[in-house]
């Protein structure tokens, strides 16, 4: 399959295509009636298997848990044989404290028909009853529709309702296969970084082959709103520390006299942006794909309350770059912010110095077009520009994460929005994620566009105390995917 490029866009005549309202919207793909009657008859079953699931306390973060990492993998790689999947394997990684991935297979009858990824975790956030929580973190707990329980959401509910999904998509159609060639990667350290996950994928480039890739570790806007991803931002991030004196000196003899390296540390900080609130560093944007007019006009249908979101961000006031909404500025356009800054004396009272020492912790959430490799090579030149002879510095970057962006108007795109909408019959709607994750490692070493389908919602406490999921909404996770492989195949077969 061929993907578009990066620049490519949206026309405006195809907006309407966009809609998925389910009159203009929906394929002839298997009965509705067939697959929610398979749902609902299934969905006791199905929750008492997430419910053992989420029992296991597979917290990657934790090394006294590694055996609990473990028994989640093989877990799942057994209920996915027991679902039917012929292929289903554990996979380490290479490192001597890595955690074990699970990677399935299910071909397709149909020789031709297209092949693709899921992608999620089966690891956790650590969690304890003394953080807050209300029940016990790992004894799952149903109270008014809501599954109380870490990962329930983030992220075991979002992979297990692909097992419901391609039984309900199978006993609709009457196959005794998926439409697609399936395959499924469930990361195992994805709560940890994802420290192995590049060199996992690129060593079994040629198993995880693909034309699509499908990431249900997301959510949407709202249960009344539901959304698809179409994007993620990169991320590079790094600490500056600056060298003055061989150590603390008296202010008032050498004072004014000497460079502080506190003072620089200060005033690259206050360079960092100009007065338009846009990333000062010199070629900090070149080549990044701009929003095209018709993702700004789907951003500003969605139902956003500013103040409501400054509360949730415990913040006093909204503040940008010029030009662009708070929308665009956290899912669309690239940023740079002061994580820390330090230096020189810090205890009580006063200590009349100049240090010797200073420190800088930045961070660069980047989008679709900009390379982090160019982004660290132009912030250590800006860096090097900007000081003065006598301070000495180093840069130290931990890594980087890159952004990852599917066109509005792919075809596969609109499969899924399509299914979703099928799923919750009425309009989809498209958001994308501010944050970073490792979709655009399978992007990049697959060479395949990256789709994601998720039904969490804000209020699901990812990370949180009492994290949680909407069971009505996790089985419309489960009827999308129903829907999904069918669409996906015909989508194909038309290209």
């Amino acid at each position: 399959m061929t993907k578009p490029g990066p620049g490519h866009t949206m026309c405006t005549d195809r907006l309407d295509a966009m809609s998925n309202t389910p009159d203009n919207a929906v394929r002839t793909t298997g009965p509705a009636e067939s697959v929610r009657a398979y749902i609902d008859a299934h969905r006791a079953a199905f929750l008492d298997d997430l419910a053992a699931w989420l029992r296991i306390p597979s917290v990657s973060a934790d090394p006294a848990r590694a055996t609990d990492v473990r028994r989640s993998a093989e877990w799942l790689a057994a209920k996915l044989k027991d679902t039917g999947f012929p292929t289903a394997e554990i996979w380490e990684t290479d490192a001597t404290d890595g955690a074990p991935a699970v990677f399935a297979e299910w071909p397709s009858d149909d020789a031709g028909a297209p092949t693709v990824l899921v992608y999620g975790h089966h690891d956790v956030q650590p969690a304890a009853r003394e953080d807050g929580w209300h029940t016990d973190p790992f004894e799952p707990t149903t109270v008014d529709g809501k599954l109380y329980a870490r990962g329930a959401a983030d992220d075991k509910g979002q992979v297990l309702f692909h097992t419901l999904g391609v039984r309900a998509h199978l006993a609709a159609t009457g196959r005794t296969a998926p439409a697609v060639h399936l395959k499924l990667l469930i990361e195992g350290e994805e709560e940890s970084g994802s420290p192995n996950f590049p060199a996992l994928i690129h060593q079994h480039a040629d198993r995880l082959a693909c034309d699509a890739v499908i990431v249900s570790d997301t959510g949407m806007w709202s249960a009344q709103t539901p959304t698809v991803c179409t994007g993620m931002r990169g991320l590079t991030d790094c600490q500056i520390d600056l060298y003055g004196p061989d150590q603390d000196i008296h202010s008032g003899s050498f004072g004014g006299a000497v460079p502080n390296p506190a003072t620089e540390a200060a005033r690259l900080a206050a360079a960092l942006h100009d007065g338009d609130r846009r990333v000062a560093i010199p070629g900090f944007y070149d080549g990044i794909v701009e929003l095209t007019d018709a993702e700004r006009e789907l951003f500003a249908e969605l139902p956003f309350d500013e103040e409501r979101w400054l509360r949730t961000a415990h913040s006093h006031g909204a503040l940008g770059e010029s030009g662009y909404s708070t929308l665009e500025r956290i899912w669309a356009r690239p940023t740079a912010e002061v994580n820390g800054i330090g230096g020189g004396y810090q205890g009580p009272g006063g200590k009349t110095i100049v240090p010797s020492t200073a420190q800088l912790k930045l961070s660069f959430r980047l989008v679709a077009g900009q390379d982090a490799d160019r982004i660290q090579e132009s912030v250590r030149a800006w860096v090097t520009a900007s000081l003065p002879e006598g301070i000495r510095h180093e840069v130290t970057f931990w890594g980087a994460t890159r952004p990852c962006l599917t066109p509005l108007d792919h075809p596969y795109l609109q499969s899924v929005a399509r299914s979703m909408g099928r799923a919750f019959g009425q309009k989809i709607r498209f958001t994308r994620e501010g944050g970073s994750g490792p979709a655009a490692d399978l992007q990049d070493a697959l060479g395949a566009p990256v789709l994601f389908l998720g039904i969490s919602v804000p209020s699901d406490g990812w990370h949180a105390p009492n994290e949680k999921v909407e069971l009505d909404l996790l089985m419309k996770g489960v009827e999308t995917a129903a829907y999904l492989w069918d669409d996906l195949a015909e989508t194909a077969s038309a290209r």
